[in-house]
């Protein structure tokens, strides 16, 4: 039985159609779930997908944490269903609460739209599991808000608990420690700034991003 993603659906989201797409093309089933919605209707996996939730007003994913759908998240991810959240949704998920740290305007005030390389730091996660650390991708990212910030003590934990999930090679944005990707301590939610979904076609310039995409399928294949 192929896994069902859902792929939530906030007022400015902007990526959703292109991770149905790419999950589709791995062989998954992918459905849209609303923001309004209180229940995830049985799916195996679900991702936040990048755009400007609710225009990205008092700050990026800030009132997208109040959508009903983030409950029925919660509840999915305690019981250790995978979720992934990218850029914007990585955002969300931070506000939220269910990721540590927080994401901030760009080192130099400067939007990113690029290709980046991104090297895997751990296969300890519901998106790299079975992925050899030190893997190189190449995925693109496309944010104004995209720096990785967090206090000492939380990136010490992000190290010793081996939850820094993808690092950039040269980093586009100031994060700290050049964190592209973390993981929750129970390593089924993930958050990260670059687009996997927009790496999955030869057309692109990349299909590095099905390794991620294909990962995340395979820690949510029903039993």
């Amino acid at each position: 039985m192929a896994a069902r993603v859902g792929v939530v659906v906030f007022p400015g989201s902007n990526c959703e159609h292109d991770v149905v797409q790419s999950v589709r093309a791995l062989g998954a089933e992918a459905e849209l779930v609303w923001h309004h919605q209180d229940d995830l209707g049985g799916v195996d996996a679900v991702v936040l997908p990048g755009g400007f939730a609710h225009g990205d007003y008092l700050r990026p994913g800030a009132i997208a944490r109040f959508a009903p759908v983030l409950e029925a998240i919660a509840r999915f991810a305690a019981d250790g269903g995978p979720v992934v959240g990218i850029c914007n949704g990585f955002q969300v998920l931070t506000e939220a609460g269910l990721l540590p740290g927080a994401l901030q305007k760009n080192r130099g005030l400067r939007f990113v739209c690029e290709t980046v390389e991104l090297e895997v730091a751990t296969d300890r996660s519901v998106l790299t599991g079975g992925v050899a650390p030190g893997t190189r991708l190449r995925v693109p990212v496309n944010h104004f808000e995209g720096n990785y910030t967090c206090d000492a003590r939380t990136l010490a934990e992000l190290r010793d608990d081996d939850r820094v999930v993808l690092r950039y090679v040269d980093n586009p944005n100031g994060s700290v420690d050049d964190i592209a990707g973390v993981c929750n301590a129970g390593r089924n939610v993930v958050g990260l700034m670059p687009h996997p979904e927009r790496a999955c076609d030869p057309l692109l310039g990349s299909t590095d991003g099905r390794v991620l995409l294909s990962a995340l399928l395979g820690a949510s294949v029903p039993c």
